[in-house]
């Protein structure tokens, strides 16, 4: 539960920061910030990616030591060596990217490190009584047996804040949490941060998405190249005063080209089947025909079969039953392609998940930049060190990836700009044909407005682009059609310029049909 003295923090700020300074070698990611996160509110923290967020967040977390300023909590100053000195006095963090361990059950995630008993079944005992009761005390329901790999991803996300309320947590620090929810998720998620701040806790929330500020927040902060460039109560702000605080310029919107550029087919698919290596259906029987010049969007809740169509049609999952038609070949389960084959061919994919499928997070920016297309990495058998490093200072500067250091490793950068890392490198192949997986996910205002424009000139230049999205306003500003998908089968498919969140929203859900493809 929130500590006992939790309700009593609201004389004094929660958090209190003083003139953090932090340097990564010459990359100064928190300069002189000063900042009081007021007790028993949601704060929000926002700003481009790479603007500081997540490093202040990891440093009154303890992950890293400020070089410099000071930081009280609750009241009292607070030297943070180390997690567990944060823990200790009250702070818990939810981290972007999950740490759990997936062939664990929920209890044994929450518990682990803290079992609290030598003889472990009375300790869990005790331990699972006190987890329904947190549990029910926020609104955070969850099989406590349940094994974490076969949860959907907000319910991990709700095993992640259970485990840091479990440990005592007064202050809770969410790092992008929205970036892999649907909006009934992340509408949920947004009730349980109220509980905590009900309870008498704090919340910090890091995060890009100016309307889920305005929506959960009571106050925010803004932060542009590791400054903080202003605080608001979000009652006296709006979300473009905001937009602009983050970026220092006022933001445009996407503008969907017109159809004259819609040209022939270049992907058809035809009754794909794909069950996974248990049995469980993936794929039922799914159709579809892409153009060139065409952006065909892909709507549905997370796990009904989006991420396993581009499995299957990137070559990383073979064709179990029905076929695939692309740049003249068949493919099917006698004819199969991989990955390198599809390239070949005239395919690329921006995977939905950059880390295990974008990057190779130990190489250095430059080797990611030339991953799977040897011809940018110099001739001949061997990688030219000059040619990737001229390949990736282009890429850098095409999409405004900071620091712009291609010799750091990918760890060194901030979610956005893996992700930056990662588009750059499949968008410069000019493809026939884009698979392009939650492209903005995690990724700040500015640069969904850089990933966009990008997007809208490869479908100009004639490319057919396949783009799976959770985010509706995404879809419905590029797609020219929306496909929906509910239970691995396609719903429907709807002209994006007649299609409403509404309509959308009923389809995913399987509650209602649309116009076939």
């Amino acid at each position: 539960m929130l500590g006992d003295d939790g309700a009593g923090e609201s004389s004094h700020a929660a958090v209190r920061l003083r003139g953090i300074t932090k340097r990564f070698g010459a990359v100064l990611a928190n300069d002189d910030v000063d900042l009081d996160i007021p007790a028993g509110t949601v704060h929000g923290i926002v700003g481009e990616n790479g603007a500081g967020k997540s490093t202040l967040a990891s440093i009154v977390y303890g992950l890293h030591a400020p070089d410099g300023g000071s930081i009280e909590i609750a009241g009292r100053p607070a030297v943070l060596r180390s997690p567990g000195d944060a823990i200790a006095l009250g702070v818990g963090m939810v981290h972007q990217h999950f740490m759990l361990i997936p062939t664990f059950t929920v209890l044994e995630n929450v518990v682990l490190g803290i079992e609290g008993s030598f003889r472990l079944r009375s300790g869990e005992a005790d331990n699972r009584a006190r987890l329904k009761d947190l549990s029910l005390a926020h609104g955070l329901e969850i099989d406590p047996d349940a094994l974490v790999d076969d949860l959907p991803v907000g319910l991990r996300q709700r095993v992640e804040i259970l485990k840091a309320l479990f440990r005592g947590t007064r202050i809770l620090i969410l790092d992008e949490p929205t970036g892999v929810l649907t909006p009934d998720e992340t509408d949920r998620l947004f009730a349980n941060l109220r509980a905590v701040c009900d309870a008498g806790g704090t919340v910090v929330l890091i995060t890009h998405k100016l309307r889920e500020v305005m929506a959960v927040c009571d106050s925010v902060s803004i932060m542009r190249h590791g400054r903080l460039v202003g605080s608001r109560k979000t009652s006296e702000t709006t979300p473009g005063e905001l937009a602009e605080l983050m970026v220092g310029r006022k933001i445009g919107q996407a503008v969907r080209m017109s159809e004259s550029s819609v040209r022939s087919p270049v992907l058809r698919v035809e009754g794909l089947t794909w069950r996974s290596p248990g049995g469980a259906p993936g794929l039922q029987n799914v159709s579809l025909e892409l153009r060139a010049g065409e952006i065909l969007g892909v709507a549905g809740v997370s796990g009904n079969g989006q991420s396993e169509l581009l499995d299957v049609l990137s070559g990383l999952s073979g064709v179990q039953e029905g076929h695939i038609e692309f740049a003249g070949r068949r493919i099917d389960r006698a004819s199969p392609a991989t990955p390198a084959g599809m390239r070949a061919l005239g395919l690329t994919h921006v995977p939905e998940d950059r880390h295990r499928r974008g990057l190779v997070l130990p190489f250095e920016a430059r080797e990611n930049a030339v991953l799977g297309r040897p011809e940018c990495a110099g001739p001949g058998l061997w990688t030219s060190g000059t040619a990737m490093q001229a390949q990736a200072e282009r890429l850098i500067a095409r999409f405004d990836i900071r620091p712009p250091e291609p010799r750091l490793p990918a760890t060194a950068f901030s979610g956005g700009n893996q992700q930056k890392i990662v588009l750059a490198r499949e968008f410069e192949s000019e493809p026939v044909v884009l698979l392009l997986g939650q492209p903005t996910r995690g990724v700040d205002i500015g640069t969904v407005e850089i990933v966009h424009s990008r997007v809208m000139a490869l479908k100009e230049r004639g490319t057919g682009i396949l783009l799976v999205s959770t985010e509706l306003d995404e879809i419905l500003a590029l797609a020219d059609r929306i496909m929906v998908m509910s239970g691995g089968r396609v719903v429907g498919t709807v002209p994006a310029a007649d299609a409403t969140v509404r309509q959308l929203g009923l389809m995913m859900t399987g509650a209602g049909e649309g116009a076939g493809a």
